[in-house]
């Protein structure tokens, strides 16, 4: 009787493991024939009856509302998940410019269950008809459509990998409205078997970036890859006003481009054209071929890289561009040869006309009148005003004729319509020019200011294009122009503008490849004409080349070079507003000089086809002397007529030097000069002008009578 309760203990455990193997047993052969009702259940029904569930599901997830107009279908077939959706249509935010963000006449497909699991979402087979895709930005960059959320940061759509894919008659809209970009694209049909689809899927679509209308073509070339959710390798090309741009690379996934290096080609008969598209101005070029890396981070693009070519010059560097709340650029370039022709844009010149017809032609281009060299060509004031820009840009070599420039160093700046240029270096033969150039369009008309200065400069190298032999000269040049004028045009605002240019010549040698009229003295002329050659060079004490400038008209203020024979003085002026030029060079010999030609020789014309005139008033009233003289006496009394006694006054070189106004200058007794005249365009020894002389000048100068 003792061992009874023992045996009872024993035996509980083991009944107790038998009734919960018969419960679980019951509960899984219950969870089967559940699962196997419910799979029968919508096997028969197709899960009709389950579009409304999903609809409801799949629009809370997404935040948006999700319909299915026609069939809807979703159950187990027999293992795969089977869902098929006719008319089916998943909305926009509700700030876009279209309703809907995806629509479809009928989505098909077999999903493995497993994958939903793990989240990597496998479609054994889809087959897509009528497909719409609408993607959009709001104008902040701050979400898209294509984000499941309503607060920032949602997760984007992200694409499952397809097995079996037939894929007819989708379209694609883009819309950015920062940009400015409007696309619409279709996808070629085509078929993949087994997660390759053997050939590469093309896209094809037109749109308007910035008003400008553009086409696009790309090709998906790792299709395969791409089914799989691999590699991406994608090319593409699109043309816009006259330009070519290619991009091909390989994308982690096939809607992602942040941070993946692209290479880019972009080819064209002008790049502004292509820059203009994206609202920024830049002078124009000639034919142009550059390649570069691409990377995009989020609103900012880098091009690193780059290299090419535009006309017969070369550039390479790198450029950011940041579409933020305005559009920026800054760009680090270099050149290593410039021809001067593709420099000709930076003054308003159309390039390809200077190639071909020459500097006037390309005036007359740009709107100036007949006989202009000055370009008429607007700054662009509303653009420029919509983007700002900082460029660092240098220059080894510029290929000129006649000057030769070397190490150019350029610092651009724009500021909301405010264009500097400080500083902008060159070395102009062996010597440096430095300027600081202001264009504030802020203004109206806009302002503008010019002050450029030169460095002591050889005279050989600088004048080598023009017949002075760089052997034997030793003079150089130094100088410096400041100028201040309104206009939205270079000729408008030197035409209005005020202040001084001056040049200043230290003592030196001045030697001409052959005789030409060097001293402006017609007696030394005539007598090296007949020497064939020069034996020495002209001496320089010092000189003075300088004008001040009021309303756009510039009167010599002084011009006064006096060298170790001759006294030259030159008075008159020109203007900046028709490019008129009058007026008259006269050299007084210290010396004794037989057959001088001391009276004025006239400058006249224009910038664009200047003249020279020895034969002036003066020189004729001395012809009809001499020729009154040898008449009533003898020949030889008519060479008296031209006959310089040599009483020209040497020039005090400290007022020279210094780059004194007129009347400032003096004689090396200290006595003011009388010959230099007072700083106005009168072309007469005392600086005073006839009635008729300043009629002349007016209609030469004003283009008034």
């Amino acid at each position: 009787m003792d061992q009874a309760p023992a045996a009872d203990t024993s035996a509980s455990p083991t009944a107790a493991r038998a009734g919960w193997r018969r419960w679980a047993l019951r509960v899984a052969i219950g969870l089967l024939l559940a699962i196997a009702a419910i799979w029968l259940v919508l096997f028969v029904t197709k899960g009709r009856f389950l579009r409304h569930p999903f609809e409801s599901i799949a629009g809370r997830l997404t935040h948006r509302t999700v319909t299915v107009g026609g069939d809807f279908q979703l159950y187990f077939a027999p293992w795969r998940i089977k869902f098929v959706a006719e008319r089916i249509a998943i909305s926009n935010p509700g700030w876009a410019s279209r309703p809907y963000l995806f629509t479809a006449d009928r989505i098909d497909s077999r999903i493995a269950p497993l994958s939903l699991l793990f989240g990597k979402r496998r479609f054994t087979w889809l087959a897509l008809t009528n497909g719409a895709v609408d993607l959009e930005w709001t104008p902040d960059h701050r979400t898209n459509s294509w984000t499941f959320s309503e607060k920032k940061g949602g997760k984007p759509l992200e694409f499952p990998r397809i097995d079996t894919a037939e894929i007819n008659g989708t379209t694609v809209r883009y819309r950015d409205p920062r940009m400015r970009v409007t696309a619409d694209l279709a996808l070629e049909d085509f078929r993949s078997q087994d997660a390759r689809i053997g050939k590469a899927v093309g896209l094809r679509g037109k749109g308007v970036i910035r008003a400008t209308p553009f086409t696009l073509t790309a090709q998906l070339l790792s299709p395969d890859a791409t089914a799989n959710r691999g590699r991406n390798e994608l090319i593409a090309r699109m043309r816009a006003a006259g330009n070519v741009v290619d991009v091909a690379g390989t994308l982690p996934s096939i809607a992602d481009i942040e941070d993946v290096p692209l290479r880019t080609r972009a080819r064209g008969k002008d790049l502004s054209t292509l820059l203009e598209v994206i609202g920024v101005v830049i002078p124009r070029t000639r034919t142009y071929d550059l390649r570069a890396q691409l990377v995009k981070d989020g609103d900012v693009y880098r091009f690193t890289r780059m290299k090419g070519t535009f006309g017969d010059s070369d550039l390479a560097g790198t450029l950011t561009v940041t579409h933020g709340e305005r559009l920026h650029l800054d760009s680090q370039l270099t050149t290593g040869k410039l021809d001067i022709v593709d420099a000709a844009p930076f003054i308003g010149y159309n390039p390809d006309i200077v190639a071909t017809r020459g500097a006037q032609a390309a005036a007359a281009a740009t709107g100036a009148g007949a006989q202009r060299l000055l370009p008429d060509a607007a700054l662009p004031v509303a653009t420029m005003q919509r983007f700002d820009a900082n460029l660092k840009w240098t220059i080894r070599t510029v290929r000129s004729r006649r000057v030769p420039i070397s190490d150019v160093d350029l610092t651009l700046a724009l500021d909301r319509g405010k264009l500097t240029l400080s500083p902008l270096r060159f070395a102009m033969a062996r010597g440096d020019v430095a300027s600081d150039l202001l264009f504030d369009t802020r203004q109206r008309p806009s302002l503008v200011r010019y002050d450029i200065r030169l460095s002591p400069t050889p005279l050989g190298r600088l004048l080598a294009g023009w017949g002075v032999a760089e052997a034997g000269t030793t003079g150089t040049v130094k100088g410096r122009i400041q100028l201040q004028g309104r206009g939205d045009t270079i000729h408008d605002s030197l035409a209005s503008a005020n202040g001084r240019m001056a040049f200043i010549l230290p003592a030196g040698s001045l030697w001409t490849r052959n005789a030409q009229l060097a001293e402006l003295d017609l007696g030394t002329f005539v007598q090296k004409m007949f020497e064939d050659r020069l034996k020495e060079p002209v001496r320089i004490n010092c000189g003075l080349i300088a004008f001040t400038v009021r309303g756009g008209i510039a009167a010599a203020d002084p011009i006064l070079i006096d060298t170790s024979k001759n006294v030259i003085v030159g008075r008159g002026g020109f203007s900046f507003r028709n490019e008129a030029i009058d007026m008259a060079i006269r050299a007084d010999a210290k010396k004794f000089s037989l057959f001088s030609g001391q009276s004025p020789v006239g400058l006249t014309g224009s910038f664009a086809s200047p003249g020279i005139d020895p034969i002036s008033g003066d020189l004729l009233a001395r012809a009809g002397a001499g020729l009154g003289l040898a008449v009533v006496a003898t020949p030889l009394a008519g060479v008296l007529a031209f006959v310089d006694v040599g009483d020209a006054k040497a020039a005090a070189c400290g007022p020279v030097l210094s780059g004194a106004r007129a009347s400032a200058q003096r004689t090396t007794k200290g006595q003011p000069r009388q010959d230099v005249g007072n700083g106005t365009t009168a072309k007469s020894k005392d600086g005073r002008q006839s009635e008729g002389e300043a009629k002349s000048q007016r209609k030469k100068f004003l283009g008034i009578f």
